[in-house]
Parts: structure tokens; C-alpha cells; sequence
């Protein structure tokens, strides 16, 4: 019995997990491989490896079909006489095959070191195997790994059984990583072209997803789900969440205690402030709910063109732009709406963002009791205070953070939105914005 061959693959596969049968048959091709490195790729044509499961024993033997007498042989690595085959077999017959064995101790040097090359080449190969499919398994998913060291085009970080790399463009910004630093990362792509390859991410926004999946008990069970996410990595994110359960508060469960779950988040995020806020199906509740910390007026959503009016308070106009216009810029991401912004003073000589451009000339204005709907049934109309600004709006959002914010406005919280994501439309630009352009008058 082979003892150490066995413990040897026993080791193989509790330590690298590779099967042990995988590398029986590996054996098998090796000696194979030794035995045409020996005898030449003719003279091996025939010849055949089986490697006992049970013992760890193998045996080499050569195929030979028996023919009635020696002169008869015309190829001696394909046949034999059936004077030599019965010394083997004593009840085989002409015609029959027979096999032969080979004394593996009769290879030369370089044989033996092929059949050893074999081996090793098979074991990197399954190895290998086994880590793409570990980590090809955990795409889209977010992992602890451990800072190596900096290297020309990012960061290499160790997962554990492979090494992934961190691109500089997807480090957040100002972020610094110093090596044996444990950090959450975002797996992006797993290769296995030309050898194993990880892509990670810190800006990704499903890492913020996944955080708070991880987070949240309520979105992990499926009673509170995130709806869209917009994310500027390093700065800030809003987050849309509903709730499947009346119950349930969505905005609360995500906040936690004393804000302790969303705290968790943004220490991992290094600070990055999280907007988190209530999911409507009501596209201008929404939108008004997207635009906290700012206080909204009205909103004149066309579903259809996937376009909002807004009109915010003189005052809060800043506010709501947001600095460089981030704020409005975040919600048009989450909702997926290009939202143009005036205040009231703008809105009243400015065409879409009074209630009587939506009115029947014949029409006479009605009273309004909180949603307002036209002949088309296209514009929606949501007034009144911010929702957001209930016991959950502590200031996790600086107040410096916008231009002109009265202090205690930037209440709320953000969660990460995912750039692309199907359905978002957003400027990038200040000029979707006109309000950006003409600065309020401070009061």
C-alpha cells in the first residue's frame, strides 16, 4: 500500500481543495506522458496507467494483441506471440489482447521529472480552479480584505486564497490605505483569462447597498426594501427605502438607535454622508423627499418625459441646488427625473411652475386639497413640510455642506445609487439647474 501518496492527496484536498479522484487521474496521465517521454510516442501507443483508489498502488502496462507464433509479429509495440502472451495470461487465445506491464523503475531521469511536471502543472491548474470558482461566486458582493501594498495602478489587496486589485479611480477620494489596514470592498468582475484576476471597488454604489444589507436585519429578511440609490463616492449619497410592513418605518430601521446603524456605515465609508429617505409612488412626493434636507413648495412632475418642476421657498433655493449643485444633482439620480429647481419668487413669472398653466382656459381655479391632476392626468402636484423631517433628523448632514443652509436644515440621510442604473436621467452640469446661475437674495 502507497501510504504516503494517499496522505498526500488527503492533505491535497483538505488543505487546497482538490479532489483527490482529479488527481488519481492526474497520476494516471502522468506516468502515461513518462512512459512516451521513455519508450517514444510510437512504442507508448498502447500503453495505460491505472492507479489503485483503495491502496495508492498504479501499474503500467502496454496493450498487445496475441498472434499464433513469433515470426508472425510484425509490430512488437502492438503485438505478441501467444508463446510470451500465455506467460502473462495462460488461458488467453490469438487474437485476444493481453497486457503487458512496464516497470516504471526503468524510466530514465528525464522521464520521471516529466511525469513530476505533470503533476505540479495540474495542481497550480485545479488550484486555481478551486479560487475562481470561491470567488466567482461572491460577484457582486462585499468582502473583508487586507491592505498588501501600493502598486502602480492601485492598491493590491489580499482576500484571503487570492489577491484582488484596487484601481486608483475606484478609491474614494482622499481615502488613504495603509498596509495590514482590514477594508470592505465591492468584488466587480472575477477573470480566469491569463491567470486569476479580482476587481474591487470602494466607489461602487452597491457597496453601499450591501453594507446595509448586511446592516439592516429588515432589508436582509425582505420587510424594508431600497429602491434606488445615488452615490458620489467620498461626499455623500441619498438612498430611497419602502417598507412592506406598516409596522415597519423603512427610514428608521435603516437609521437605527441613536443613528447607530447608519454611523456604522459611514465610519466604513470614512465619513461619507448618507441621505436616507422615503420611497413614494407618488412621483412628486418622491422628488420632495429626494430633495431634502431642503423644504419644497410644490412639484409639477410629467411621468411621461420623466421631467420635474420644482419651487422651493426664496430662501431655501441654495439648499436645494445643493453645493455645485450636488444636492439637486442626487435627487435627479435617485428619482430618475430631470428636475428643474426656481424659487418662488422665480416661479411666479416662469411658465410650468404655477398651478394655473396646468388650468383649462374655461377653467376656473379650484381650491387645492394636495393633488392636483389635469385633463391629461400627467402633472402631479405635493405640497407641505419635508417628510423626511420627523425624529430621525438629526444633522448628519453638515449644515456647511450647502450654500446658504440655515443651521439644522441639512437633516436626513443618503444611501449610495449605482451610476447607470436603468431608468436614472441626471445633468451633470449646473446649467440643467437655473437657479445656479442667479444667486439668491439672502434673507
Amino acid at each position: 500500500m502507497n501510504k504516503e501518496l494517499l496522505e498526500a492527496l488527503d492533505l491535497l484536498e483538505r488543505e487546497k481543495q482538490i479532489s483527490k479522484e482529479v488527481m488519481f487521474e492526474t497520476i494516471e496521465t502522468s506516468l502515461i506522458a513518462a512512459c512516451k517521454n521513455h519508450f517514444g510516442k510510437t512504442d507508448a501507443a498502447n500503453m495505460k496507467a491505472v492507479v489503485d483508489r483503495e491502496t495508492g498502488d498504479f501499474i503500467c502496462f502496454a496493450e498487445r494483441q496475441v498472434v499464433a507464433t513469433e515470426e508472425e509479429v510484425e509490430d512488437p509495440t502492438a503485438q505478441i506471440s501467444l508463446e510470451e502472451a500465455r506467460k502473462i495470461n495462460p488461458g488467453v487465445q490469438v487474437d485476444e489482447t493481453v497486457n503487458v506491464e512496464i516497470k516504471s523503475k526503468d524510466f530514465g531521469r528525464i522521464a520521471t521529472q516529466h511525469a513530476k511536471n505533470v503533476i505540479l502543472q495540474k495542481i497550480r491548474e485545479e488550484e486555481r480552479s478551486v479560487v475562481y470558482n470561491q470567488y466567482v461566486g461572491l460577484e457582486k458582493e462585499v468582502v473583508t480584505g487586507i491592505v498588501q501594498r501600493t502598486v502602480e495602478k492601485g492598491v493590491s489587496i489580499n482576500l484571503g486564497r487570492a489577491d484582488a486589485l484596487l484601481p486608483e479611480s475606484e478609491m474614494i477620494k482622499g481615502e488613504v490605505l495603509k498596509p495590514t489596514q482590514r477594508v470592505k470592498v465591492f468584488i466587480v468582475e472575477v477573470s480566469n483569462r491569463k491567470g486569476l484576476r479580482i476587481s474591487v471597488s470602494r466607489t461602487h454604489p452597491d457597496l453601499v447597498r450591501r453594507l446595509f444589507e448586511a446592516e439592516v436585519t429588515e432589508i436582509s429578511d425582505g420587510t424594508v426594501e431600497i429602491m434606488s440609490i445615488a452615490r458620489e463616492a467620498g461626499s455623500r449619497t441619498k438612498m430611497a427605502v419602502r417598507s412592506h410592513d406598516s409596522n415597519v418605518d423603512a427610514v428608521g430601521a435603516c437609521v437605527g438607535m441613536n443613528g447607530s446603524r447608519v454611523n456604522a456605515i459611514v465610519d466604513e465609508l470614512k465619513g461619507e454622508k448618507i441621505d436616507i429617505v422615503p420611497w413614494d409612488e407618488n412621483p412628486g412626493n418622491f422628488i420632495q423627499n429626494a430633495l431634502a434636507p431642503s423644504k419644497v413648495v410644490a412639484v409639477f412632475a410629467d411621468p411621461d418625459e420623466k421631467t420635474a418642476k420644482v419651487v422651493v421657498p426664496d430662501y431655501q433655493l441654495s439648499l436645494a441646488i445643493g453645493k455645485e449643485g450636488q444636492n439637486a444633482r442626487l435627487a435627479a439620480r435617485l428619482t430618475g427625473y430631470k428636475i428643474d429647481i426656481k424659487s418662488e419668487t422665480q416661479a411666479k413669472d416662469a411658465y410650468g411652475f404655477r398651478y394655473e398653466d396646468y388650468l383649462d382656459d374655461d377653467s376656473e381655479y379650484e381650491e387645492y386639497d394636495g393633488e392636483y391632476d389635469d385633463e391629461y392626468g400627467e402633472e402631479e402636484y405635493t405640497d407641505g413640510e419635508y417628510e423626511g423631517e420627523d425624529e430621525y433628523g438629526e444633522e448628519y448632514a453638515d449644515s456647511d455642506e450647502y450654500e446658504d443652509a440655515p443651521e439644522g436644515d441639512a437633516e436626513g440621510y443618503e444611501e449610495e445609487y449605482a451610476d447607470g442604473a436603468e431608468g436614472y436621467e441626471y445633468a451633470d452640469n449646473a446649467e440643467e439647474y437655473e437657479e445656479e446661475a442667479e444667486e439668491p437674495d439672502e434673507e
